[in-house]
């Protein structure tokens, strides 16, 4: 199984003019070609785009891979958005995706050559972090790259890849996310109880105060926030503030998740959470934290580290995890959050619906569902 993980460095160059033209051009080229696919009945084939546009892109100053990225790009970003049933996309920002043939990465010196319009070259000093070191052990094999200018700085997303055999688990991992906490519930291959316990996820309040600080900021100059720039960036740094705040905190509970599941080695089972959002309709605070939960990048960032660490995934149909009992008999409800087991311990509703999913996973590799677990392929609600 070939997994792709993706790691950032900042970037600086003596002459940023042909950089910056270069992203500009492959931007505007890829709008360009967005909008002639958009205007047509159906999506073209790869084949199609590149019999029409291939020489118009060379004429232009472009590579021969430059022009492939440029196709395949634009017909990504139309498929996806009318898949999704949305208007045309119109790309803002200056990025521009790289094949290896279109860079030179220097590892001794952290300096990255990157082929430009016209058959240029030119030279980005990689402000180099420790953590990259882990991804040139010869494991990882380094593909295409990202090259994007925003906010004054030019970054650079290097792509590695590596193949993966999963491991044969000793145990079943059942992952309950919620808005405030990530429960778990570890059982063996006979269903006997392991280990539980809950990892705070306070990102998501934290979060919610930049929010509602943004909000009461445009309320207050709601006749004048678009027109005065510091008040813009004032809504802009705290939107700024709230993303970071859930990235930490999706790598930090994703990372434990993983840690524990290592150390039992353990099946990770997670829930299959499609159209969410749609399903639910509360008061208008949970829907504010409804709208930041980030549950999908939590799900994303556990089945990449997991897959690392050479442990499969599977997703399973979470409906009544946290109304059935995972003893059998009933299930006793002592208000909204706390339950009592027919055994009579008390617990929490996440913790019942960690170890149902635990179980749930268990009757799944008992019964042999095939390559399927190992995928991490959602199961169909």
């Amino acid at each position: 199984m070939r997994v792709l993980v993706t790691a950032k460095a900042r970037a600086v160059t003596p002459n940023p003019h042909p950089l910056f033209s270069f992203l500009k051009a492959f931007r505007d080229w890829t709008q360009y070609v967005i909008d002639v696919i958009w205007g047509l009945d159906h999506i073209p084939s790869l084949k199609e785009l590149h019999y029409k546009f291939y020489n118009i892109l060379r004429k232009q100053g472009f590579r021969a891979h430059h022009c492939h990225k440029i196709e395949r790009r634009a017909r990504e970003v139309v498929k996806a958005t009318k898949g999704n049933k949305g208007s045309k996309p119109i790309l803002r920002k200056l990025t521009a995706r790289l094949d290896q043939w279109d860079y030179r990465l220097d590892l001794n010196d952290k300096v990255l050559r990157i082929a430009v319009l016209n058959g240029g070259w030119i030279e980005l000093k990689l402000e180099w972090y420790d953590y990259l070191d882990k991804y040139l052990n010869g494991k990882w094999r380094l593909k295409e790259i990202l090259v994007s200018y925003r906010g004054g700085e030019v970054w650079v997303y290097l792509i590695f890849e590596k193949e993966v055999v999963v491991r044969k688990p000793r145990a079943i991992m059942g992952v309950d996310i919620n808005f405030d906490n990530i429960a778990y519930t570890v059982i063996d291959t006979n269903g006997n109880l392991v280990s539980m316990g809950t990892i705070l996820f306070n990102g998501l309040k934290r979060a919610l105060a930049h929010r509602i600080i943004a909000e009461k900021i445009q309320k207050k100059y709601s006749k004048k926030w678009r027109y005065v720039r510091e008040i813009r960036e004032a809504i802009r740094r705290h939107g700024r503030r709230a993303r970071n705040i859930l990235t930490d905190s999706c790598h930090y509970v994703s990372r434990r998740i993983v840690e524990i599941a290592r150390e039992y080695n353990a099946i990770i089972v997670l829930e299959n959470l499609n159209m969410l959002r749609l399903r639910f309709n509360g008061s208008r605070k949970f829907n504010k934290k409804l709208s930041l939960w980030t549950y999908r990048r939590i799900q994303l960032y556990i089945h990449y580290k997991a897959l690392i660490e050479e442990l499969p995934i599977i997703f399973v149909n979470p409906r009544n995890t946290s109304r059935t009992s995972p003893l059998g008999e009933e299930l006793r409800f002592i208000n909204y959050r706390w339950v009592k087991l027919p055994n009579g311990i008390i617990t929490t509703r996440d913790i019942i619906a960690s170890w149902n999913l635990a179980l749930r996973g268990l009757k799944l590799l008992t019964r042999d569902v095939g390559h399927q677990w190992f995928c991490g392929c959602p199961e169909s609600p």
